[in-house]
Formats: structure tokens, sequence, C-alpha cells
């Protein structure tokens, strides 16, 4: 007896690709990619079909080369010293914050986002892009945008060779 091809029970994401399936596959991102994972209110905005989004997903390097990592933040060296800022449950707490405050800084909420529109990040945060030449650039920070990588059905993944303000 003849027999069907074998559906997959998650056609979604071979018919109508979503940002969570394509975020993790690009290298030059990894590193961002994997933080984003580790926070609900991101991960399920990126797991629903309806809820558009823009992602700015720093350059693996643009994030190595940050004068400090995404989950420090100078004022709570300054509140709480070198040492303590992040020990114990309360500094990983803020440590945590921190870290979220920088991952949701780089999501701009729908999609498509047009040039001289205004978008609003996660973190409460506006941005603006234009384009001069070739080149796109993210405001405020004048923040370049490496390409525009993946236009799926609930948004759009953009590769930046920086990052935006996440203070």
């Amino acid at each position: 007896m003849g027999s069907k091809p074998s559906s997959n029970s998650n056609s979604n994401s071979h018919e109508n690709p979503i940002i969570s399936d394509v975020l993790p596959k690009n290298r030059l991102i990894n590193v961002y990619a994997s933080l984003t994972r580790q926070f609900d209110s991101v991960e399920s905005r990126f797991n629903d079909p309806s809820s558009n989004v823009t992602v700015l997903a720093p350059r693996n390097s643009a994030i190595q080369n940050l004068p400090r990592k995404p989950w420090e933040n100078p004022e709570d060296y300054e509140r709480f010293g070198q040492a303590e800022a992040y020990e114990g449950d309360e500094g990983q707490d803020r440590a945590r914050k921190n870290l979220e405050r920088f991952v949701q800084a780089h999501v701009v909420v729908g999609s498509p986002w047009g040039e001289g529109d205004e978008g609003v990040t996660l973190a409460g945060e506006k941005l603006r892009w234009r384009r001069e030449g070739d080149k796109i650039y993210i405001q405020p920070g004048n923040v370049e945008v490496d390409s525009i990588a993946e236009q799926v059905s609930n948004g759009e993944l953009w590769i930046l060779n920086g990052v935006v303000n996440y203070s």
C-alpha cells in the first residue's frame, strides 16, 4: 500500500517560518540569540505568529567588543561596589534584570518598521532608522545595520554592527 510523505507536526517552521525559527540559525548573532532564550517575555513574542517584531540582533563581535558585559551596569558598581554588585541572590537578580533590558532594547514592537517611523522597543526606548546611500543607521546612536537577514511571518531579523543603547 502506498504511503504519503509524513507531515511534520511542526509544519509552521517550514511553511511559515517565524522569528524563533530563524534567529538561532545565524552564526553571526548566536550570542544574542542564546541570550533571548533566557527570558520568557522575549521568547514568547518570537514564538507567537501573531506578535510582529523587528529584532535588532547585534553581531557576536559587537557584543564581545562592548566596554562592559551586557549584564553590567555602572550604576550598580557605584551603588554596591565592585565586589558586591553582582554577588548573592540580589546581585544575580540585578544582573538578570540588566541582561533582560539589553535583550529587550534590541526588539522593536511591530513589523514592518518603516524608515523614519518611531519604533518602541520592549525596553520602552524609542528608535528610528534612516538610509544613507546603501547603508541603514538606527538612531539614536548611529548604529549601522549590517543586513536585514530574514523577513518571516511574524517580523524581521536585522543584524547590527553595534548595539543600541541599553542602559
